[in-house]
């Protein structure tokens, strides 16, 4: 283990002291928690803590029946902008028109036709139809009431129908843990970790490792008293450390700056993410010995990264995808460890849910580490 412990310090020191592993393992990771969390934050349109702008457009100026449509749409999650400008009404991406709309269309059953406008479809384009369509649609069904009790319109009487007693309501109450797929940072900075684990260590720590069988230092290595036992494995334990460094980093950062929830089952997270390292260093070594140049392993790394990431539902919820893919992510290293993550990150599930998942990447650790370690060469 001494021998071991010395190889494992002295590859991760080198490792941390290069620029492209600093930057693959501390930079690009947070600009992809960026880019991809506000880019999916569209998976779970209106449940985040923005509300969604919306450009009104209308001939009035103010009235009763505009105000209520107003506060409808703010509670429905969006911000109400009356832009004056073409130019800035372009920049939006939702777009109401109504028409002038008074107590005297509504006595006379005038039509009014009310334009919802969207700029492109997007995620979330149908949730956006739903929450606008219910605004304006509560307001009309009051409208209703108020002219069949000959009530007159104002926002009195309307906050007197809020406020009246309901003959019928409706309980809603989860039936089972939440199912919605996760969205924005709470899918992207998991995603992320996993996928990048895997880049870099099929990568960098990987091809330092064909390297060092082309320039010999293995052969070195291999003329001193260390067993080739002790060198598989300080080179196995230095790219788990690369890769537990990584996902700690990654952890703190997306907790303080993301606002990242990590859930109740903190410890069994740690466990996963541990495992997750573990597999993946094995697979590191495995490939380093089947490799024959950089060149190769550099391809293989990425490649198989980028496959694994996006079939295993690192790049978007795999709750969104067909049956058949969420069925095929579950084969996948990838997809066990999003998996697990999601039940215990998002979805509230108990510890005892990823303990399969840390069972079949403990067994595939094994496996691959005992490939990588038979067929370890020299040169």
């Amino acid at each position: 283990m001494r021998d071991a412990a010395f190889i494992a310090r002295a590859d991760l020191s080198f490792m941390l002291r290069q620029r492209e592993t600093l930057l693959w393992v501390f930079l690009m990771p947070l600009l992809f928690f960026y880019f991809i969390g506000t880019v999916t934050g569209g998976f779970g349109s209106g449940s985040g803590e923005r509300p969604d702008p919306l450009a009104l457009q209308t001939a009035a100026q103010q009235g009763p029946i505009l105000d209520e449509i107003i506060r409808r749409l703010e509670q429905q999650h969006y911000r109400v902008d009356r832009p004056v400008a073409r130019a800035e009404l372009d920049t939006y991406r939702r777009r109401l028109s109504i028409p002038v709309f008074t107590e005297e269309s509504v006595r006379s059953r005038t039509p009014v036709t009310v334009t919802f406008e969207l700029k492109d479809g997007g995620l979330g384009a149908d949730f956006d139809q739903l929450r606008v369509s219910r605004a304006v649609y509560t307001v009309v069904a009051d409208l209703a009431v108020l002219q069949a009790s000959d009530q007159p319109v104002t926002a009195e009487a309307f906050k007197a129908l809020a406020s009246a007693p309901r003959p019928l309501t409706l309980t809603v109450t989860s039936a089972g843990h939440r199912r919605d797929p996760p969205s924005g940072f709470s899918q992207a900075v998991p995603g992320t970790m996993v996928m990048f684990t895997m880049l870099i260590l099929l990568t960098s720590g990987a091809i330092l490792l064909v390297v060092e069988r082309q320039a010999g230092l293995l052969r070195r290595l291999a003329s001193t008293p260390i067993t080739p036992g002790s060198i598989v494995l300080g080179k196995w334990i230095s790219r788990m450390a690369l890769g537990l460094v990584q996902l700690a980093f990654a952890m703190i950062v997306g907790r303080l700056v993301f606002g990242v929830d990590w859930g109740s089952s903190l410890p069994m997270v740690i466990l996963v993410l541990l495992t997750w390292a573990a597999f993946t260093a094995s697979l590191a070594l495995l490939l380093a010995n089947v490799a024959r140049t950089m060149a190769q392993m550099a391809g293989i790394g990425v490649l198989t990264s980028m496959v694994l990431a996006a079939l295993g539902g690192c790049w978007w919820p795999i709750e969104i995808t067909p049956k058949w893919m969420q069925s095929l992510s579950l084969a996948l290293p990838t997809g066990w460890t999003m998996d697990a993550m999601h039940k215990l990150v998002n979805f509230g599930y108990d510890w005892t849910a990823a303990l399969p998942h840390v069972g079949v990447l403990a067994v595939a650790t094994v496996i691959c580490g005992w490939g990588g370690a038979k067929i370890f060469r020299y040169q």
